[in-house]
């Protein structure tokens, strides 16, 4: 995916120009829910687990559908619905018989660490006839991370018969769906896997409010403390990015969605 405006059918535009066509609206596809998330999401409710919003969801599917990705990761799968919201765009409705005119990635690979949540979005992969291609991980995504970057060090030293990495490579998009306060380390573990040319997309954390007063040596951090930690990770993690690579936040309802891409 090191050539994003031949992907975007936009050569003789500007990276930046190519990125913030990327990150827009795409106006030729509807918002409304594919029926097996609409299922799904109905089902978050009555568990009490809160879903992205549409607007969010909408925009991750409308990004992913403009990269020619060919390996995607997923992290934080839940019980499936924004994977459902993915699927529908690489093999639309596995209902009916016209298959999705968008290109699907080579490999897709689903970090849940809950393993009953795990089961279940191997049954959607399933109901996709996607097990081919895409499987769930039942891990931690730092455990994950980390074993893909020390494969990374060593694996340009092993012999190819020996080359079998955590996530298939090269890493292309990753899409991160995870509570508030893991959206910044996560963001930064995903960055530094891509490839030349990758996007990680992860909604911003929000901006702390009020005085959480100084953390005090040899105790935990208050809840309130740990929010303003993560964020001041998630800001050096900003800044890294802008300063080498590129990074565009858009404005949605119910969040902002950050994108970062790493410079060929």
């Amino acid at each position: 995916m090191s050539d994003i405006g031949g992907g975007l059918g936009l050569p003789q535009m500007s990276q930046r120009e190519m990125f913030e066509r990327l990150v827009s609206a795409d106006e030729s596809r509807v918002d409304e829910e594919p029926e097996i998330a609409a299922a799904i999401g109905e089902q978050m409710l009555h568990m009490d687990l809160r879903p992205l919003t549409r607007s969010v969801r909408a925009r991750i599917r409308d990004i992913a559908g403009r990269l020619p990705a060919r390996n995607v990761v997923i992290v934080g799968g839940g019980i499936g619905h924004l994977t459902a919201w993915m699927m529908d765009l690489w093999c639309g409705d596995p209902a009916s018989d016209t298959p999705s005119a968008n290109h699907r990635p080579d490999t897709l690979r689903v970090i849940e660490e809950g393993g009953k949540f795990g089961v279940i979005i191997d049954r959607l992969l399933r109901r996709y006839d996607a097990t081919s291609w895409a499987q769930v991980l039942t891990r931690s995504w730092n455990e994950v991370a980390a074993e893909t970057a020390s494969w990374n060090a060593a694996g340009a030293a092993l012999p190819d018969a020996a080359r079998t990495a955590p996530l298939p490579q090269p890493i292309d998009l990753v899409i991160i769906d995870l509570p508030e306060l893991e959206r910044a380390e996560a963001a930064a573990n995903a960055f530094d896997l891509l490839a030349p040319g990758g996007v990680v997309m992860v909604l911003e954390p929000q901006v702390p409010t009020g005085d959480v007063g100084e953390p005090t040596a040899g105790e935990e951090l208050t809840q309130a403390q740990q929010v303003v930690a993560s964020f001041n990770r998630w800001m050096e993690f900003v800044r890294r990015v802008d300063s080498e690579h590129s990074a565009a936040f858009v404005e949605l309802t119910g969040g902002t969605l950050g994108v970062f891409l790493r410079s060929a």
